[in-house]
């Protein structure tokens, strides 16, 4: 009699400490989270010697939990069979509590049942809306927040600075989107583009998945990640393989919900997977949880005794690990069993011995409370809820498929970023690197570039510049009208040769744009052009609207001015180099002071005396000093006088109203009036580089202010007269604009690091420079060499002086030989020609 009362006792304890759970027993999650349920229930009352042991109740949601609706809108339609089972488990059952629900979706539909029966709803899915607590009080969101996953996502794609990103997402209830905005916003934090957005059903038809997918393939950026169920990923990655879409150059990043169940796929899934990187929930396997399970449950380590019983459910089936759905499912099924132990605070039961007794007064309400109330150490960390809330999860594992199923690369924290642990000791980077190699699509261990040049692409529309002031950067013209315009140029040139260096083809042409070049960098930003290509210089304003590549040229604006040697007729100073005429006369009259100062030296200095050669070497000599000296005094008279003539600076031209000139389409016109403070009208725009001889010639401009590049072209071609003066003034150099977050920037800029490196920017300009030689007309040479009238007085002092010491010569030779007394006349009567001679060339018959 006792043990039949005993019986229906514990019979009616059941019945009044029924437990719900509805999970997808199809699959291996959902076979997962039911073996979880079972252990939290066992170990909870088993161990606390309780009599109200709780009977579980669980139905299958049967993996279908949705129907599409035909008219192709994400219409929710819950399956009958789950409304009838929800309304099972409350109705017949009389379960307290119900568990389960994978998705959010699932959870939200029958949250409002659990709000007119007052039983709690426990979702296990891992997005709840935030909303969904405030309209429904009685679902409770068990599943700790794993949104700083997104972060986790976005450190990946910022580590191999891929730029920009397709997501793909599971779209099922147009009331909340299926994709997460904190990964929208973890994308944008690190300067990445979202490039595409693709929604999929749960259940969309065979070839509309496989034409979306083929959309995507088509596009240039190889990098996705796919946040869906681990049924829809399966299909998508399943289809992806098929045509070629895990090869190399390709990407793929799955969120929590996938890759912690990846060890549930089978092989077939698993080999179209190789390659994939995942974000994984972590959870410390040396909590203080563990250790208690490990005392209290006889030395037997969780994960060892959840294999076990899932062997004796499924026994067919090999044992998995439990994963993260489980342990959460553990977590919410103890804590819902803590809370039906407890005794209700009622005044109904203050008399009552009897714990059944008391069940009979506990309503939903109060049971929601319990829950709420929880606070225990938990498989997944602590259990207590703040603001209706579990603590949210900060570190995640980074694992990599490869082979039969996946290898843990390492870890994520956020705020701190990768490690290879997690210790005190560890040590963190922002940089993916630190983890060590990664296997990727395709088998390769180079880092993909997470994009490829489009399958049937279309050239890139390049905006190059048609009205340039200096047409040997850009060059366009076109040999009959209506033809395809040829482009070449200096800037054209560094171009190609940095197309060249890429490791793939990349077709383009080029479309001259007549304007500005501030417009013509503004048509990127509308997307008129697909690039910018000439000399275009990297300023502030035009970077709001491109971004430029790394500079091809050197930066800085400098002045030119022109300096015109003022003729001052004194006969010691001389600016440019001799007329023919004066090397002819200085010729000659060197010669004439040599032979006068030969012939009167030739008699009393031993120097000029000997051979005739030896002689003209010793008159050579002394001519060649006495020149250099002169040259010397003259160089350094003309270096004092040019440095006088070019001192020209800023403040002298702005308080002298001076007129000064500047390209017409660059921005060098408004950086004279907004940063060095010219007056507009002071300002002159010209179009043509080959107008500034002139301008600067005229005096119409007092200077030019022109960039760095294009200096050394004008000094190469008009180099007399025309140098620079002042300091350089810092702007940008001349570059490449592309779209921001353009796959193509980071590899044109390598590029033309390369080519300076390699010395082939340099071959370039050399070229550039050296294809001119110095113009300067006939006439402005003959105006600034140096003639006969720069020098008469110097010639008038050293050939007089000559002309007098010959003189004065002669003059005591004639009166030596002419004036002597009576006796030496009368001997001269029988002077002979032969005596001459032998007075003359005394000195050379006695050494002979």
């Amino acid at each position: 009699m006792s043990n039949a009362l005993n019986d229906a006792l514990k019979k009616q304890h059941s019945d009044m400490l029924s437990l719900g759970a509805v999970v997808d027993c199809t699959s291996l999650a959902g076979k997962k989270e039911k073996v979880a349920i079972d252990m939290a229930i066992e170990d909870i009352y088993a161990h606390a010697n309780h009599q109200n042991f709780p009977t579980l109740h669980v139905e299958n949601s049967r993996g279908d939990p949705f129907r599409a609706a035909s008219s192709g809108s994400y219409i929710r339609l819950i399956d009958d069979k789950i409304l009838i089972a929800v309304k099972t488990l409350i109705e017949k059952q009389h379960a307290k509590a119900i568990i389960g629900f994978g998705t959010w979706q699932e959870a939200v539909f029958v949250a409002q049942l659990g709000n007119e029966s007052k039983v709690p709803i426990l979702s296990l899915a891992n997005e709840v809306p935030q909303w969904a607590s405030c309209h429904w009080p009685f679902l409770v969101n068990a599943a700790r927040s794993k949104n700083a996953q997104m972060k986790a996502v976005a450190a990946i794609i910022q580590s191999w600075k891929w730029r920009k990103v397709n997501i793909i997402y599971e779209d099922m209830n147009p009331a909340v989107t299926g994709i997460s905005p904190e990964l929208i916003a973890a994308i944008q934090e690190v300067d990445a583009e979202i490039n595409d957005l693709l929604p999929l059903s749960l259940f969309p038809p065979y070839h509309s998945l496989s034409k979306k997918l083929e959309h995507l393939k088509n596009g240039s950026c190889r990098v996705f990640i796919v946040h869906t169920s681990i049924t829809l990923a399966t299909k998508i990655f399943m289809e992806a393989n098929s045509i070629g879409m895990m090869d190399k150059d390709y990407v793929w990043i799955t969120t929590n919900a996938i890759t912690s169940q990846i060890d549930s796929l089978n092989e077939s899934i698993i080999s179209s997977m190789q390659g994939v990187l995942g974000v994984k929930s972590y959870f410390s396997t040396t909590p203080k949880s563990y250790k208690d399970f490990h005392f209290r449950f006889r030395n037997k380590d969780f994960h060892f005794r959840f294999r076990a019983m899932f062997h004796l459910q499924y026994p067919g089936e090999p044992a998995p690990e439990p994963g993260t759905s489980a342990m959460q499912a553990y977590d919410a099924a103890r804590a819902v069993a803590i809370a039906l132990m407890e005794k209700p605070n009622l005044k109904s039961c203050t008399n009552l011995t009897d714990d059944v007794a008391c069940m009979h007064e506990m309503n939903g309400q109060q049971l929601l409370g319990k829950i709420l109330q929880s606070n225990f150490e938990g498989l997944t960390g602590a259990f207590n809820f703040k603001e209706g809330k579990l603590a949210p999860i900060h570190i995640f594992r980074i694992v990599n498929v490869v082979g039969k199923s996946f290898r843990e690369l390492g870890f994520w924290s956020e705020g701190l970023g990768f490690s290879e642990s997690i210790h005190k000791a560890s040590k963190y980077n922002r940089s993916m690197s630190i983890l060590g190699q990664v296997f990727w699509p395709g088998g390769p261990w180079s880092v993909p570039k997470g994009w490829g040049v489009p399958i049937n692409a279309k050239p890139l529309k390049i905006g190059v510049p048609a009205a340039t002031a200096f047409s040997e950067f850009v060059n366009v013209r076109y040999d009959r009208p209506g033809d395809k315009p040829i482009v070449n140029g200096f800037s054209i040139a560094v171009f190609e040769a940095a197309l060249d260096l890429l490791p793939y083809h990349l077709p383009h042409e080029f479309i001259p744009f007549y304007g500005t070049y501030d417009s013509l960098v503004q048509q990127v930003y509308v997307e008129t052009f697909d690039a910018v290509v000439g000399d275009t210089a990297i300023i502030a304003n035009r970077s709001e609207y491109a971004e430029f590549t790394q500079p091809y040229s050197d930066s800085g604006l400098q002045m030119l001015i022109y300096f015109k040697p003022k003729r001052v007729e004194r006969a010691w100073l001389f600016k440019k180099p001799f007329t023919t005429f004066m090397w002819v006369f200085t010729v000659v009259i060197n010669v004439y002071n040599g032979f006068v100062v030969w012939l009167i030296e030739r008699n009393h200095n031993p120097a000029f005396r000997g051979s005739i050669w030896n002689q003209i070497g010793t008159m050579h000599a002394y001519l060649s000093v006495h020149n250099a000296i002169l040259t010397t005094s003259l160089t350094s008279l003309l270096t004092v006088q040019q440095l006088h003539q070019t001192t020209i600076d800023i403040e002298t031209l702005k308080k002298s109203g001076a007129k000064v000139g500047c390209d017409a389409n660059s921005f060098v016109g408004t950086y004279l009036e907004v940063v060095l403070v010219f007056q507009p009208n002071n300002i002159r725009r010209i179009g043509s580089g080959d107008y500034y001889p002139q301008a600067l010639k005229s005096g119409e401009i007092a200077a030019a202010f022109i960039e760095a590049p294009y200096v050394k072209v004008f000094l190469a071609k008009y180099c007399e007269g025309f140098i620079t003066s002042g300091p350089a003034f810092k702007v940008g150099g001349f570059g490449f604009a592309f779209p921001r977050s353009s796959p193509y920037l980071p590899d044109i800029s390598e590029a033309v690091l390369k080519l300076s490196e390699s010395g082939k920017l340099r071959q370039l300009e050399d070229f550039l420079s050296s294809s001119y030689k110095c113009l300067a007309s006939n006439s402005d040479d003959n105006l600034d060499r140096l003639g006969l009238n720069s020098f008469w007085g110097l010639f008038v002092i050293t050939g007089g002086m000559s002309t007098i010491a010959l003189l004065a010569f002669i003059f005591r030779y004639v009166r030596e030989r002419w004036y002597r007394p009576l006796g030496q006349a009368q001997a001269q009567q029988h002077h002979a020609p032969s005596v001459d001679e032998l007075w003359m060339f005394a000195p050379e018959m006695e050494n002979q």
